[in-house]
C-alpha cells in the first residue's frame, strides 16, 4: 500500500496512473478494415481529458468551480466574445437563451406569451421547444436545398406585429445567411438567437469581417454532447456581448436569483445585506432574492475539466472536419441520383455532418438500410418536419399555437429523402473512402 507524505504527492501519483491507464487501455490502436462499424460521431480525446476529470473528482468540489471559470474564460477568448455561461446541455443553453428574452428587464423588447418567434421546422426540437413551453408562437418558414437553412426570401412574409425574435440553427455546421437574417432583425428591431450547437468553429464573412458563428446575433448557444464538435459528455454554453443579457442568462441559470456572486463566495459584491428588492424588507439576504422564475442549469466542474482539455484540441478538430468533408465530397462528386450539400455563400463551415438528399427515383428507404448493413451509421436531419411529430398533435388538431408561412415543400422533401453521415475528426482517410464507395454502391 502506498504511503504519501502529502496530498500533492498523492495526487501526482494518482494522475500519473490515470495517464498510464489511458495509454494501456484507451488509446486508439485498431486499424480500420472495410465493414468495421463507422459511427456518425464519436469522442476524440487523450489522457489529458481523463487526468483532468480525475483531478476534479479528487478535489470533490463537484458543482461549478475553478475548472468552470477556466473553461468559460478560454471559450470566450476563442469566440472573441465577452460573456460565456457554462450549462448542463445544449438544450438547456437554448432554453436559457430564449428565456432570457422574456425578462422584464428588457422592457418593451421583452417577449410575452403570444408573441412570435420566426424559425424553421427542419431541425432539432429544442431550438423551438422553449418558445412553445413559454407560450410564445413559433412561425415556421421553409428551408433551401442543398444548403438546408432558412429561406431568407420568406422572412418578410413571416413578419407580424407580434414578431419579437428569430431563433434558428446553423444546419450541420453550415451557416445560415447571416447577412440577410441580421439585416432583417436590425431593420425590425428583433432579437436574433443563433443555435450554434452543430456549427462550433464555422466562420462567416459579414461586411468584410470574419466572424465565428454564434457571435453575430444577440445570443449564441453551443452543445458539448459527445457527438458534437467538442465534448464534456453532457454540457452546453450560452454566450453574448450584451452585459444585460449576460446578467439575465446568469440569473435564469442560477435559480433566478438576483445575486451574481459565484457559488461559495459570499458577499463578494459587498452589498449582501444593504439592498431593498420588491416588497422584501430592507437588508434581506441578497443571496436569496429572486428576480426571475429560474432554473438550476449549471454544469459540474468535472464536465468543465474535460472541456478545458478539449478546447486546446478544438482548432485541430475543426480542420479535420473540413478535410473529411472535402474528401467525402470529392469521392461522391458526380454520383447520379443524389444531391450533395453546398456551403452558404460567404461561409467556411465547420461541418458536423455530410447531408445527402435522394433525387426522384432513388428510394431513401432502400438506400439507408443498405448503407447501414455495410457498417456505416446514418442519421436523418433530426425532426425532418417538426410540425408532423406527435408533440404537435394537439396543436395541429386545435389549429393554434404555431403558424406556417407559405408551405414547407423543401422541409417535407428533406423529411422523406435526406440522410447524413459523419465527418468527425476521429475518421481516417480509409474510413471516408469506404463511406464514399458504400454510398455510391447504395444509390446504384
Amino acid at each position: 500500500m502506498n504511503h504519501w507524505n502529502n496530498e500533492a504527492e498523492a495526487r501526482e501519483e494518482i494522475l500519473g496512473l490515470v495517464e498510464q491507464y489511458y495509454h494501456d487501455f484507451k488509446e486508439p490502436r485498431k486499424e480500420f478494415k472495410p465493414g468495421d462499424r463507422i459511427n456518425y460521431a464519436s469522442r476524440v480525446y487523450d489522457s489529458e481529458e481523463m487526468t483532468n476529470l480525475v483531478d476534479s473528482a479528487l478535489e470533490f468540489w463537484l458543482t461549478s468551480g475553478r475548472y468552470t471559470e477556466q473553461f468559460e474564460k478560454a471559450f470566450a477568448e476563442y469566440l472573441g466574445i465577452r460573456f460565456v455561461s457554462l450549462v448542463n446541455s445544449g438544450s438547456s443553453a437554448n432554453l436559457l437563451a430564449f428565456m432570457a428574452l422574456t425578462s422584464p428587464l428588457l422592457k418593451e423588447r421583452q417577449i410575452l406569451p403570444g408573441d412570435e418567434m420566426i424559425t424553421v421546422a427542419a431541425g432539432f426540437p429544442t431550438t423551438v421547444a422553449p418558445a412553445i413551453q413559454y407560450g410564445a408562437v413559433p412561425v415556421f418558414v421553409d428551408v433551401t436545398i442543398p444548403q438546408y437553412n432558412i429561406d431568407v426570401t420568406k422572412l418578410e412574409d413571416a413578419l407580424s406585429d407580434k414578431t419579437k425574435a428569430v431563433m434558428i440553427a446553423h444546419t450541420l455546421g453550415n451557416p445560415f445567411d447571416l447577412n440577410a437574417v441580421k439585416t432583417f432583425c436590425d431593420k425590425h428591431n428583433l432579437w436574433l438567437i443563433e443555435d450554434n450547437c452543430d456549427a462550433l468553429g464555422s466562420e462567416y464573412v459579414l461586411d468584410g469581417k470574419k466572424y465565428l458563428t454564434g457571435t453575430v446575433g444577440d445570443i449564441g448557444t453551443s452543445s458539448f454532447y459527445p457527438p458534437h464538435h467538442m465534448t464534456m459528455g453532457e454540457g452546453g454554453a450560452v454566450y453574448t456581448d450584451n452585459p444585460l443579457l449576460n446578467k439575465i442568462v446568469r440569473s435564469f441559470r442560477d435559480w433566478g436569483r438576483d445575486c451574481a456572486c459565484p457559488s461559495g463566495r459570499d458577499n463578494l459584491c459587498g452589498h449582501r445585506f444593504d439592498g431593498q428588492f420588491g416588497e422584501l424588507p430592507v437588508g434581506y439576504d441578497h443571496k436569496y432574492v429572486y428576480s426571475h422564475f429560474g432554473y438550476n442549469l449549471k454544469a459540474t466542474d468535472m464536465q468543465a475539466a474535460i472541456g478545458c482539455a478539449q478546447i486546446k484540441k478544438f482548432p485541430s478538430f475543426v480542420e479535420r472536419r473540413k478535410q473529411n468533408f472535402k474528401r467525402l465530397y470529392e469521392g461522391l462528386k458526380g454520383t447520379e441520383g443524389i444531391i450533395l450539400p453546398e456551403a452558404c455563400e460567404n461561409s467556411d463551415p465547420s461541418w458536423f455532418g455530410f447531408l445527402i438528399t435522394c433525387k426522384e427515383g432513388i428510394d431513401r428507404k432502400k438506400v439507408v438500410p443498405f448503407i447501414e448493413s455495410k457498417g456505416v451509421q446514418t442519421r436523418m436531419l433530426f425532426a425532418g418536419n417538426l410540425t408532423k411529430h406527435p408533440c404537435f398533435d394537439q396543436m395541429r388538431a386545435e389549429k393554434k399555437g404555431y403558424r406556417i408561412v407559405g408551405d414547407l415543400t423543401n422541409t417535407d422533401y428533406i423529411m422523406e429523402n435526406s440522410f447524413w453521415v459523419g465527418v468527425y475528426p476521429g475518421m481516417t482517410d480509409e474510413m471516408i473512402d469506404y463511406m464514399a464507395e458504400t454510398i455510391k454502391e447504395a444509390v446504384k
